[in-house]
């Protein structure tokens, strides 16, 4: 039976960039995938790796340095860039003076005030009369996620990690693993289990208090052709990213909210458009809590979603596909790194930002794997 240094169990974003880290520190590495190929979390979000608005304190750091990777590995693993840096539209006067206050955060480096008519240049179909103003950030990037996270799995794979698929794991005692496929020895392992809290380490996790939070994604097609500079966020996001919510600015941003579009709100929706290289826009999102995730999609909250989107947006589409997302949400946690043992760790992403800092997050529970 060949032993491995390191097995990583699960194959979406969480567990390839804990295969790129320890990859790069001379590891041998093999990665167990339920699953045919990534099917969860990591293929159906926005592919929008996201620095501007984060926690400040546990999330912010990671993104800054995942974007960093993010930028360093895409020409080597062919993941196209679709576009960079974001557009954050302030809809009222409340989101105007949020902006104001974000800007004199030390996070606001190399971000500016833009004008409407400056917002309309980065994004044409972005109505200059819908906003007071907006933020641009320069920092953010833009992957077709379903591309680029098997992109990234083919990348490792040619670098030497060893990947099985269809391989269910049932049993981690470390340096021994049961799977349907067999048993493995590695000398650590780390399990990213997505928002599966129920298998492995259940009576660890169940203290956490971990939900299932389901979103709903759109694919809109313009039937006029544009070309987006940047990523499109709204007032509904702001009070969503915790780097302009935690500001004492944010509340009177809140109220006004609740005044004006309190069923967005009741189904925590707010506006992420992104473009992809066909010119498609992915369109979202809402969060709705539970213990699991029912599979249906009612048509009022993707029109709770076009609503939004049309506010802001001056354009012709047809809806080309729909789908849900669903991640691990936890009361009070953003992520965690759990050792069961001092050479196992359970890392889950708890806030739905796993695009935005996986990188960085897996350096961290290599470092504390020594």
């Amino acid at each position: 039976m060949t032993q491995y240094d390191l097995a990583i169990v699960g194959g979406g974003i969480l567990g390839l960039a804990h295969a790129l880290a320890a990859q790069r520190a001379g590891k041998s590495v093999i990665v167990l995938e339920r699953h045919s190929q990534c099917i969860g979390a990591s293929i159906r979000n926005f592919g929008f790796v996201t620095v501007t608005g984060q926690s400040r304190d546990r999330i912010w750091p990671h993104a800054k340095r995942s974007r960093e990777i993010w930028a360093e590995i895409a020409p080597k693993a062919g993941i196209g860039v679709a576009h960079r840096g974001a557009v954050i539209a302030a809809q009222r006067p409340e989101a105007e003076a949020l902006i104001e206050a974000f800007l004199d955060t030390d996070m606001a480096e190399g971000c500016t005030r833009i004008t409407p008519d400056q917002a309309h240049e980065k994004i044409p179909a972005l109505d200059p009369n819908a906003i007071g103003a907006a933020l641009y950030s320069p920092h953010e990037l833009r992957v077709e996620s379903r591309e680029a996270v098997p992109a990234l799995a083919r990348y490792l794979e040619s670098l030497g990690v060893v990947f099985r698929y269809n391989c269910a794991v049932q049993a981690v005692d470390t340096p021994r693993i049961e799977t349907s496929q067999g048993p493995i020895k590695a000398s650590q392992v780390v399990v990213c289990p997505g928002d599966d809290a129920t298998s492995l380490f259940a009576e660890r996790l169940q203290p956490r208090q971990i939900e299932i939070c389901k979103l709903h994604m759109l694919r809109l097609r313009p039937k006029t052709p544009f070309r987006m500079e940047a990523a499109l966020l709204s007032d509904l996001s702001m009070i969503r990213y915790h780097g302009f919510a935690d500001l004492p600015e944010a509340a009177a941003l809140q109220s006004a909210l609740a005044q004006t579009q309190p069923v967005q709100l009741a189904n925590g929706v707010h506006l992420i458009v992104v473009q992809s290289g066909d010119g498609s826009l992915v369109v979202g999102d809402s969060h709705h809590y539970g213990a699991s995730a029912d599979p249906f999609q009612p048509a009022a909250i993707d029109t709770l979603i076009t609503d939004e989107f049309d506010a802001l947006m001056s354009c012709d589409y047809e809806i080309a596909e729909r789908w849900t997302g669903t991640y691990a949400s936890a009361p009070g946690s953003v992520y965690f790194i759990d050792a069961p043992d001092p050479a196992t760790r359970v890392v889950m992403v708890t806030s739905g930002c796993g695009a935005s800092t996986a990188f960085s997050i897996a350096e961290e529970t290599l470092a504390g794997l020594g």
